[in-house]
């Protein structure tokens, strides 16, 4: 599956060292999970900041990070805030693969039919729905998501080196300051009602350094 996609990452995946993980394998710093990597491991062609049509929130728990992870709901209102990689398609099928917790060693059928119909599902579970963001550059733009509405299920607050890691992603993709970045993780739901809006503050200006 060598032609290209742009995977859109609005999570931990933003981020360029968070992502290489996945694509060459191994643990990173913090985190409870060691990757096996993408087949194809070579890094993205292009990367693109991105603002797509929804919104993000957190719930579950994960067990790479403990605490409520990031999941995309295109109808929540606004824009969500992402990173866009440009990967072959098997390289997203063996992403997409790692965060479904199974081997990357086959490319994913359901990829064209996200295409063509803007979404697909291959399983109940966290990050088994694929859907259709848009259009780059004549490129489809796909990203995985949980299957239900933001609205459908209990958040769960994220454990604070996931929040900073979604933090450092958001100035590596879009530029954006400290106060921005806050403002705009403090009201993703799953944040928002259980982290108080100076803690989201402090740990930003902390992941970013001041």
């Amino acid at each position: 599956m060598d032609s290209l996609l742009w995977y859109v990452a609005y999570g931990s995946n933003m981020h360029a060292d968070r992502l290489n993980w996945y694509l060459g394998g191994g643990r990173p710093p913090g985190g409870l999970r060691t990757y096996p990597g993408c087949r194809d491991c070579r890094p993205p062609r292009r990367q693109a900041a991105v603002l797509v049509p929804g919104g993000i929130y957190f719930a579950g728990e994960s067990r790479a990070w403990t605490g409520g992870m990031a999941f995309y709901d295109p109808e929540l209102p606004g824009v969500a805030a992402a990173r866009a990689w440009l990967l072959t398609a098997g390289q997203f099928a063996d992403l997409a693969a790692q965060e479904m917790y199974r081997e990357p060693a086959a490319d994913l059928d359901l990829i064209e039919v996200a295409v063509a119909q803007g979404r697909a599902t291959l399983g109940p579970g966290r990050y088994e729905t694929l859907v259709r963001t848009g259009v780059r550059d004549g490129v489809p733009m796909l990203t995985f998501t949980a299957p239900g509405r933001a609205a459908d299920v209990e958040w769960n607050a994220p454990a604070p080196v996931y929040l900073a890691m979604l933090a450092g992603g958001l100035r590596e993709a879009h530029g954006w300051d400290a106060p921005q970045i806050a403002g705009y993780l403090a009201d993703r739901p799953g944040v928002t009602g259980r982290w108080e809006r100076p803690a989201v503050e402090s740990l930003v200006s902390g992941a970013l350094g001041g």
